[in-house]
């Protein structure tokens, strides 16, 4: 007969829990958070200390009534919701329902899902923790404020549905400045002068470093010319000859923001979906004859932290498998990575080394197996020995000019042998190897090669920089970056561009109006400031209270001056040559989720829409009469398809080549890789010549 009832957020970790504690604890699934503020008002009190009016959730009743008459049938209740603010404060809200006394040690939290870890953590259970859930109040009444009080201004006076929140704001002021930078660039031309040249029987390059011994860059084509007739009759030298070793260490483990990242560098997955995938990873497993287990730790985390039990076991599995020498003299101890990170919790990391993902796929879908990889490979890298390279480099004299050649090659993998980090720009450290040579060796020159480039405009932020961009400034929470990302497309205010942000004219147009009259908002200094304050209230060193009343003093006077001042913007609908098939009036364009597409002027009477259609100039491959137009899916992703359809079932999610292929006539299609992009046939197995990536 159960004696303890146990409450967890989701029934997937009720499942994994149960087996672990057996019949005499009841496991129950209270599916998320019980109780919110309502979704009708702002529901806040703000003249009585901003006492939160909370509801229950809509759609909870049955899931209230069966915890309730759980509760009534044993003797205990534990709260065993996940390890964070979120976690306390639905932990808290769970027990007011069902009227627990808040000094009695009900909270249980474990940082992995494993059976040691949950049942050391029903040995000590201890009381909530008011300061985490204050914490998590403030924020979300923060959150409230904001966003009830600026919300029915922007509707009032720009456009209904609108909406504005504090720390999304900030990452949408963040694509809108990036796309003014874009806009405001200007290219500046540069040159490079490449020599390929042979020492022995082996060919390498060499670039132009410096001229009569200073470095100079190259600006223009005379600059380029002057040089290239000053080495055109002169003999290719070998002045100098340097050789160096050099350690590459590893990555930290991985945390929430650098896990993001990673994934969507790696694994082309959302932030969103990062997280989902490892929600499901740590919750458990089936595992067959193991029974269910969560494979790894907690995944909303700011710490590089990891325990000496699980280093321990990392320290054997390395030594064991790979070598004595690819572990370090001392373990690795990673520092916190910003001045704000909270460290508590355990970094990102498998919950036990010994799982390899090998031995993980017939548990695991493709998706699960492919983060879970991901996180196996950085921790076991994260406490090997650093990589040896061995790096060489050759400056080559010709007349008065150097060319300089640089090459390495490895001497030790250490961590490389497991993992090594990708980067945004998708270039990976490779080696490329010199010949052997000596200060007075003569070079044959091979051919040398001049070309002009044009400085870049700062790229687009994709989701894995503008994570690392909000991370940096301090601007949110590790649980808050992947709902931050989806709030600011579904809102409208950003489109996705070949996986890049851009702001949409709605975006740019509300952006407009917070910088003139709430600036504190979308100022990165006061908002990571903001976030510092609720991390002490988080320690118990702040006043929740007190945080709020001081942010809305001045809140409040910006308020009322945006009521008063701020005009109202009324936005016309562009008018567009097409005329509605349905009803005979023109068609307007609209701003949606995904960008602009076009609508009956006649709406609501006639709610006749259809997406802009951009043709890429290909013909269809497959009917021969059908133009290829940009399309783009429910979720916003662009494909490209038949203009004939439904006539014509032609469909690609890359880009079609206005060519044939020159092996078999197919269609070629724009395929993209670290190096840039290049044309593969659809048929045979045809690749073109990579294109150089500037």
């Amino acid at each position: 007969m159960a004696d303890s009832l146990v409450i967890v957020e989701s029934p997937a970790k009720a499942k994994t829990i149960g087996k672990y504690l057996g019949s005499k604890f009841i496991v129950k699934a209270s599916m998320g958070h019980i109780r919110d503020l309502p979704k009708s008002q702002i529901g806040v009190e703000i003249n009585n200390n901003f006492e939160p009016k909370y509801i229950t959730i809509r759609g909870k009743g049955s899931i209230l009534k069966e915890l309730k008459d759980a509760r009534k049938k044993v003797k205990k209740v534990y709260l065993a919701a996940d390890p964070d603010r979120e976690g306390e404060a639905i932990a808290w809200h769970l027990a007011h329902y069902l009227e627990l006394d808040e000094t009695e040690t009900c909270r249980v939290v474990f940082n992995e899902i494993t059976k040691q870890a949950v049942k050391d953590a029903f040995k000590t259970p201890r009381k909530i923790n008011l300061d985490l859930v204050n914490a998590q109040q403030a924020r979300r009444i923060l959150d409230r404020l904001v966003g009830y009080k600026i919300s029915p201004l922007l509707w009032k006076k720009v456009k209904k549905g609108l909406s504005a929140g504090r720390v999304q704001s900030v990452a949408v002021k963040l694509v809108y400045d990036r796309e003014n930078e874009i806009k405001a660039f200007v290219p500046e031309e540069y040159w490079s002068i490449t020599a390929r040249l042979l020492a022995g029987t082996t060919e390498f390059e060499a670039k132009f470093h410096s001229l009569k011994g200073e470095k100079k860059e190259l600006s223009n084509q005379q600059e380029v010319d002057e040089i290239l007739a000053g080495v055109a009759k002169s003999e290719f030298t070998i002045n100098e000859v340097k050789e160096k070793e050099r350690q590459r260490n590893p990555s930290p483990p991985f945390i929430t923001s650098s896990l993001q990242q990673e994934a969507a560098r790696k694994l082309n997955f959302r932030a969103s979906k990062t997280m989902s995938v490892a929600q499901q990873l740590y919750e458990g497993i089936d595992l067959g004859s193991e029974g269910t287990v969560g494979l790894i730790t907690y995944m909303r985390t700011d710490s590089t932290r990891i325990s000496p039990v699980a280093q321990e076991e990392a320290k054997e599995f390395i030594q064991q498998k790979y070598g004595e020498a690819y572990y370090p003299e001392t373990p690795r101890v990673y520092l916190k990575k910003a001045a704000n990170a909270q460290d508590a919790h355990e970094a990102i990391r498998p919950s036990s080394v010994l799982r390899e993902p090998d031995q993980m796929k017939d548990h695991l879908s493709r998706d699960q197996l492919r983060l879970y990889k991901l996180v196996w490979e950085r921790f076991v890298a994260s406490q090997m020995s650093s990589a040896v390279l061995d790096t060489m480099t050759v400056d080559i004299t010709a007349g008065d000019t150097i060319f300089r050649a640089v090459g390495s090659k490895m001497k030790f993998p250490g961590f490389m042998k497991v993992y090594v980090e990708g980067n945004d720009d998708g270039t990976t450290e490779e080696d490329k190897l010199l010949p052997p040579m000596k200060p007075g060796d003569k070079v044959k020159k091979q051919q040398i090669d001049p070309k002009q480039h044009f400085t870049q405009p700062p790229p687009r932020y994709t989701e894995a920089r503008l994570v690392r961009a909000l991370e940096e400034m301090g601007i949110g929470r590790p649980s808050t970056y992947a709902p931050t990302l989806e709030t600011i497309q579904k809102r409208g205010y950003v489109a996705i561009d070949e996986k890049k942000f851009i702001p949409t004219e709605l975006g740019e147009l509300v952006i407009q109006q917070m910088i003139e009259y709430f600036p504190e908002i979308l100022d990165v200094e006061f908002t990571a400031q903001m976030e510092g304050e609720l991390d002490q209230v988080e320690e118990g060193k702040e006043d929740w209270v007190k945080v709020l009343a001081t942010f809305y003093e001045s809140f409040e006077k910006r308020l009322e001056v945006a009521e008063e001042e701020m005009e109202k913007i009324e936005i016309q609908d562009e008018v567009s040559d097409e005329i509605c098939e349905k009803c005979g009036r023109h068609l307007v364009y609209k701003m949606g989720r995904f960008g602009k597409f076009l609508a009956c002027s006649g709406f609501p009477e006639c709610r006749n829409t259809k997406p802009i259609v951009k043709d890429i100039g290909v013909t269809c491959p497959n009917c021969k009469e059908g133009k290829i137009i940009e399309r783009r899916s429910k979720k916003g992703r662009i494909f490209y398809g038949c203009d004939q359809y439904p006539g014509c079932d032609f469909v690609s999610w890359d880009k079609p080549v206005d060519r044939p292929c020159p092996k078999c006539a197919s269609m070629m299609i724009e395929k993209r890789n670290k190096n840039g992009t290049f044309h593969q046939c659809i048929q045979c197995d045809f690749k073109e010549e990579q294109q150089e990536k500037e």
